[in-house]
């Protein structure tokens, strides 16, 4: 099996990747606190061509320490921070029509594997805090949970890892 060199993988510059029409998603931090997983959901937010991503709380803005992980995707991907939180912009991203969804283990969260978008809808999907996950105000103001099914002693993902997974299915099901 040959590699295939950097030139032959047809990526886009960051210009013409500004240019593209973008998935129907937003990626939403709950005060998500290490610049490196933040830096790691900016990197898939590129890989999956997400609209942008909403900064909430004290989740770090992009800096020289994150691209670490980002490797430039902050320059890619379009990004908003909000220093207040979340609440009041999902509640008006929700009244233009956008299904909020947490992505959280919650007592009627639907299973990943089962989850049946609206792929007609725009979305936001929302990743909390590395130890408290979502915020209950935010919890509130979604449409569900989404959980992601795991199987052995541990019980939660890293956060860009969970990202990750989530686009990529979320795309999968938008171009099968």
């Amino acid at each position: 099996m040959r590699k295939l060199r950097m030139s032959e993988l047809n990526r886009l510059s960051t210009e013409a990747f500004k240019k593209e029409e973008k998935f129907p998603f937003i990626i939403a931090l709950d005060e998500v606190r290490s610049l490196l997983n933040v830096g790691s959901v900016f990197r898939s937010a590129d890989a999956f061509r997400c609209e942008k991503i909403i900064l909430g709380g004290l989740s770090p803005q992009p800096s020289k320490e994150m691209n670490k992980t980002a490797l430039g995707a902050t320059d890619s991907v379009d990004w908003q921070h909000l220093a207040e939180g979340l609440v009041s912009t999902l509640s008006a991203l929700k009244a233009e029509g956008y299904q909020i969804w947490a992505i959280e283990q919650t007592d009627h969260a639907d299973d990943l594997r089962k989850w049946q978008p609206n792929l007609n809808a725009k979305q936001v999907f929302v990743f909390g805090n590395e130890v408290s996950g979502v915020s209950d105000e935010v919890l509130a103001i979604c449409d569900g949970a989404i959980e992601i099914p795991q199987f052995g002693t541990k019980h939660s993902l890293n956060i860009s890892v969970s990202a990750g997974i989530l686009m990529w299915d979320y795309i999968r099901r938008i171009k099968s």
